[in-house]
C-alpha cells in the first residue's frame, strides 16, 4: 500500500487537470477542500510552464492526503489525463471519481450534488448538465453557445444517448464504471473523449443521470478550446456509433 492510499480518508477524489491555471490552481484546490464533505483532490499537470506544479506542491504541504499531483512531460491530451487519473483514482480506492475544470466554470458547490446522485441516490454516472433543463450558460459568446447545445443534440441524434449534456465535463463515476470499462481503448484525446466516455457507459448499461448545473466562462486563465477538438467531437461521433454495431457490450443494468 503505498503513502497515498495510507493517508486518504475520503471516499471520494476530484481530478482536476491543470494546464498554465496558476491564477486558478490554489482557488479550486481551496474551494473543493472546503466542502461540507471531503473530497480529495488529484491535479493532473502536463508540464505547464507558468509554474502551476509549484502550486499545488505547496497545497499538498498544506494538506497532506488531501491533494495529489501528477506531473506528465506535455501536452498529452485532455482524454490521457483523465484515464490517467481514472486509473490512479482506482488504485487508490476512492468510491466516487469526480473530474471537473480548474477555472471555476464548473462550480465546486455542484460537487456535492454529483456526489448525492451517485452515493445517495444510486446513479452509477452523474454528470453536471448545461443543458437538462434549457440552456444553463452564462458568458459565453451566443456563438459558442449555439454551437455546444446543438452539438451535443447532433450527438444525441447520432447516437441515441439518453444525454442532453454530452460533451459535458463535470462528472462523477462510480468506481465500479471505471473498472468495468476498457479505458485503455478510448480513442478519443479531446473533448471528444467526453462523448466517449458517457456512450460506452450507456453502452454498458450503467445508470446514468444528469443534474442541472449552471456554467459560468472563465474569468481567469486562457481557454483550452479549439476549433480542431471541436471538430473530432462532431465528426468522430459517427465514427463511434459504427464501431458500436460491430461490439459485444457487457450488461452491468443489473448488476
Amino acid at each position: 500500500m503505498d503513502t497515498a492510499q495510507q493517508q486518504r480518508h475520503s471516499d471520494a477524489v476530484v481530478i482536476i487537470p491543470m494546464y498554465n491555471e496558476c491564477e486558478n490552481a490554489a482557488a479550486i484546490i481551496d474551494a473543493v477542500l472546503a466542502l461540507e464533505h471531503d473530497f480529495d483532490v488529484l491535479v493532473i499537470d502536463d508540464n505547464s510552464p507558468d509554474g502551476t506544479a509549484a502550486i499545488v506542491k505547496d497545497k499538498i504541504a498544506e494538506h497532506p492526503g488531501r491533494v495529489h499531483i501528477i506531473e506528465r512531460e506535455g501536452k498529452l491530451g485532455l482524454g490521457t489525463a483523465y484515464i490517467t487519473g481514472f486509473k490512479w483514482a482506482c488504485q487508490q480506492g476512492y468510491d466516487y471519481i469526480c473530474e471537473m475544470d480548474a477555472d471555476f466554470s464548473h462550480n465546486p458547490l455542484d460537487l456535492l450534488k454529483l456526489y448525492k446522485a451517485t452515493a445517495v441516490d444510486g446513479a452509477d454516472v452523474a454528470i453536471g448538465s448545461r443543458y437538462v433543463t434549457g440552456v444553463n450558460v452564462v458568458n459565453w459568446p451566443m456563438g459558442r453557445v449555439l454551437m455546444s447545445y446543438y452539438a451535443s443534440k447532433y450527438v444525441r441524434l447520432i447516437t441515441r444517448m439518453p444525454v442532453h449534456d454530452t460533451t459535458a465535463g463535470f462528472v462523477c463515476y462510480r468506481r465500479r464504471v471505471l473498472e468495468a470499462l476498457p479505458l485503455d481503448s478510448i480513442k478519443f484525446k479531446g473533448y471528444a473523449f467526453q462523448i466517449e466516455m458517457k456512450f460506452t457507459s450507456y453502452k454498458y448499461g450503467f445508470k446514468i443521470v444528469e443534474v442541472p448545473i449552471i456554467f459560468v466562462n472563465r474569468v481567469l486563465g486562457t481557454s483550452k478550446m479549439s476549433s480542431g477538438i471541436f471538430g473530432e467531437a462532431v465528426f468522430g461521433v459517427i465514427r463511434l456509433k459504427w464501431n458500436s454495431f460491430f461490439k459485444k457490450f457487457p450488461d452491468y443494468s443489473q448488476k
